[in-house]
């Protein structure tokens, strides 16, 4: 059977990402729609070697749309996502608008795909930093509780957009030759700079986006006892996400346990050559749809401490893999 398929935000960087996918997967479309605004509508985009003209986003958009992707933003989603469920579509939506909804699942297949079933049209894909997170720590929880969570996160321009990519490039260009630059998107100057992540920051001092690491987690663990304490911050990395992680768990695995378990999860690979001083890194990571995860060690000075370090596509597992795994999950269930 094949679907009529629309993808809302078509023309942003998760959008073509999705294209990318959709087409690498072989999922079965009958029919493709592309979504995005009125100054994006008429541009095409090319599909299994097809055109595909980009329409304007409407509340119309969605008559015959079977499973609607949606990458553009939570006040899209809100606004238009019912108006798909009213279609007849089930939504797949990578925004923040619905993850804290309770009647709305908030899924990583590999870890908690039974939350699929519990859909009422619309399910939510978790935020990037939580899904590379997460995949990062499932073998390890398989094995035992985890308490606890510390994470510092490295991210990448695209989790910000194709508009920080071009900055992150456009402002190197400016530094190397000695021309000013004033950035647009971000805030601070990005080229061989860092900076806390460029997300509100509530009264407790955590910003927005280490504020869904901690709800995220809870939700697809169903465990509101976990602590997280995240640190996200931007470095100047094109694509893909990396995060420095260390988790206090019940009962510490031996080492040899652990790398087996790691070695045997599907999405992640293991990459861990302390003679080489080859671990994870997010130019390898770039293009893949395993998370790499490396440095597995135990934590100095902590009892049931497990020190780790991962990095992971933003645009693929991080945001348009995940949620088109949702979808082949939800059609082969």
């Amino acid at each position: 059977m094949a679907y009529h398929v629309a993808i809302v935000g078509a023309t942003g960087a998760v959008g073509t990402e999705f294209l990318t996918l959709l087409a690498e997967r072989n999922f079965p479309i009958s029919k493709l729609t592309l979504l995005a605004s009125e100054r994006s509508a008429g541009k095409t985009l090319e599909f299994r070697g097809e055109p595909v003209t980009v329409q304007a986003l409407r509340p119309e958009s969605f008559e015959g749309v079977e499973i609607a992707f949606f990458s553009a933003g939570a006040s899209h989603s809100r606004e238009y996502a019912p108006y798909a469920v009213q279609a007849g579509a089930i939504v797949v939506d990578n925004s923040s608008a619905f993850r804290q909804d309770p009647e709305v699942p908030l899924v990583i297949p590999e870890i908690n795909p039974e939350a699929v079933q519990r859909h009422r049209a619309i399910i939510a894909n978790p935020n990037c930093s939580t899904i590379i997170m997460l995949m990062a720590l499932e073998p390890l929880r398989r094995l035992t509780r985890i308490r606890r969570i510390i994470v510092a996160t490295y991210q990448s321009a695209s989790g910000a957009g194709a508009q920080a990519m071009q900055e992150l490039i456009d402002s190197t260009h400016a530094f190397l030759y000695g021309e000013p630059y004033e950035p647009k998107v971000l805030q601070h100057p990005y080229a061989f700079n860092l900076f806390s992540h460029n997300s509100p920051i509530g009264e407790d001092g955590y910003n927005e986006e280490e504020r869904k690491m901690v709800l995220e987690t809870r939700k697809i663990w169903n465990d509101p006892t976990v602590a997280v304490v995240p640190t996200c911050v931007r470095v100047p990395v094109l694509r893909a996400h990396s995060e420095a992680i260390v988790a206090e768990v019940e009962e510490r695995p031996p080492l040899e346990t652990l790398y087996e378990a790691y070695h045997q999860f599907s999405g992640v690979r293991v990459i861990d050559e302390r003679d080489r001083n080859y671990f994870p890194m997010p130019l390898e990571a770039t293009g893949r749809d395993e998370v790499l995860v490396g440095r597995i060690r135990y934590a100095l000075d902590m009892p049931n401490g497990v020190a780790l370090f991962a990095s992971g596509d933003q645009l693929r597992k991080g945001a348009a893999l995940n949620a088109i795994q949702i979808a082949e999950y939800l059609i082969r269930s």
